[in-house]
C-alpha cells in the first residue's frame, strides 16, 4: 500500500511539473505569435506587465503600382487596390490616435495614384489636421510636378527621391526608368531637389546597393546634391515579393555580400549623411503597413499581413507587425524629422 501511494504521489508530481513546462512554453510561444513585448518603439505598461506596442513612425505603402521596372523591388505590383480617400484618412486617424508621430508614404510608386492629387490631400491632411510632427514621402520622383509643391509643399517635411546610380546605362540596368518614355531619371532628381529647395522641404536620397551599382564611387554627386540624409540600403530578398514561387520579380542575381556593400559603405563614409542599413538592420526594423492598412512581418524572410487596422484597430493588428524596436533605434530610426527642427538653409 505504501509503495502504491509513494507511485500515485511521483506521477501526481510528474504530472504537475509536465503541465507546468507546457503552460511556459505555450506563454512564449503567445509572446512571440502575438508581437514580442520587447519590439517596441514608444511603450507603456499594460495589465499584464508586457510592454505595448506604439505606432510612433509608420511606412504606409498606399499602392503596389508603379510606372518603373526595379528588379529588386521588394513591394511588388500584386494588387491594384487603393483604399477609398476617407477610408485612408480613418486609418491615419487611427494611427495618430495610438501614437504615430511620423507617416512615410510610399509604393509601388505613390505619385501614379490621381496624379499625385490623392498622396497630397493625404499629406496635407496628417500635417494640418492631424498635426503630425513629421509627414514624409519616397518616391522616384518621375511623376512630380512643381504644381503639386506649390499646393502641397508647405505641408511635407521629408522628399526621398529613389537613385541608383549616377550612369543613365546602370540605371536602366536595374530598371529604374520608365520603358515608354525617354525622361531621364537623373534629370527629374535634380529638378525635385531644386523644387525641394524653392518650397522648404528637406530632400533625401535612398539608395540599393546590388551588383550593377556595388563598385561606383557617388562622393562627387551626393556631396553636389546635398541631401539631408542619404540612405543606403544592401539589396534585400522578400519571399514572394522578389524572389521564390508567386514573386514578380527574381532579384538573386542581383544581390551583393555583406563584405562588398560595407565596402560600398567605406568608399562613402566622408559623406556626413550617409545611413547605411544591412539586410540585418533593415528587415524587421520598420511598421509597414500595405495597401489594406494592414501590418507586414518579415521576420519569416516574406511579407505576412496582420488584419486591417480598419477592421480590428491598431492594438490588435500591431501584435503580428514582427517590428524589432531595438534594430529600429540602433539604425537610427528616430532622428530630427520634423523640417522645423532640421535648421536647413533654404
Amino acid at each position: 500500500m505504501e509503495e502504491t501511494s509513494l507511485s500515485f504521489t511521483a506521477i501526481s508530481t510528474f504530472t504537475i511539473i509536465f503541465l507546468l513546462l507546457l503552460l511556459v512554453i505555450k506563454r512564449k510561444r503567445g509572446v512571440r505569435k502575438g508581437g514580442s513585448c520587447s519590439s517596441s518603439l514608444d511603450t507603456s505598461q499594460d495589465r499584464g506587465g508586457c510592454k505595448e506596442l506604439n505606432p510612433t513612425s509608420v511606412n504606409y505603402h498606399l499602392t503596389r503600382q508603379c510606372n518603373y521596372k526595379c528588379g529588386f523591388c521588394f513591394h511588388t505590383a500584386k494588387t491594384s487596390y487603393v483604399l477609398p480617400t476617407e477610408e485612408a484618412k480613418k486609418g491615419l486617424t487611427l494611427l495618430k490616435e495610438n501614437g504615430m508621430e511620423k507617416v512615410n508614404f510610399a509604393g509601388g510608386e505613390p505619385f501614379i495614384v490621381k496624379r499625385g492629387s490623392y498622396l497630397g490631400e493625404l499629406v496635407r491632411f496628417c500635417k494640418e489636421e492631424l498635426k503630425l510632427p513629421s509627414v514624409s514621402i519616397v518616391s522616384n520622383g518621375s511623376l512630380i510636378t512643381e504644381k503639386w509643391f506649390e499646393k502641397y509643399g508647405e505641408y511635407l517635411d521629408i522628399l526621398a527621391i529613389s537613385c541608383d546610380s549616377f550612369d543613365p546605362e546602370t540605371n536602366r540596368n536595374i530598371g529604374r526608368c520608365q520603358n515608354s518614355s525617354k525622361k531621364d531619371h537623373l534629370e527629374s532628381l535634380y529638378r525635385v531637389r531644386d523644387w525641394c529647395i524653392k518650397y522648404k522641404v528637406a530632400f533625401k536620397i535612398n539608395t540599393v546597393v546590388n551588383v550593377h551599382n556595388k563598385d561606383e564611387d557617388m562622393n562627387a554627386y551626393i556631396a553636389e546634391l546635398s541631401p539631408c540624409r542619404w540612405k543606403v540600403f544592401q539589396c534585400l530578398l522578400i519571399g514572394g515579393e522578389n524572389v521564390g514561387e508567386n514573386a514578380i520579380r527574381n532579384a538573386q542575381a542581383l544581390v551583393v555580400t555583406s563584405q562588398e556593400f560595407q565596402a560600398f559603405c567605406e568608399r562613402h563614409k566622408n559623406i556626413s549623411s550617409l545611413v547605411p542599413e544591412s539586410n540585418e538592420q533593415m528587415k524587421d526594423s520598420y511598421l509597414i503597413l500595405d495597401e489594406y492598412m494592414r501590418f507586414l512581418d518579415c521576420t519569416r524572410g516574406r511579407k505576412d499581413p496582420s488584419r486591417s487596422i480598419l477592421d480590428v484597430g491598431v492594438r490588435n493588428a500591431l501584435k503580428f507587425s514582427g517590428f524589432d524596436e531595438r534594430m529600429f533605434l540602433k539604425r537610427g530610426g528616430r532622428y530630427k524629422w520634423s523640417k522645423a527642427d532640421m535648421n536647413l538653409e533654404w
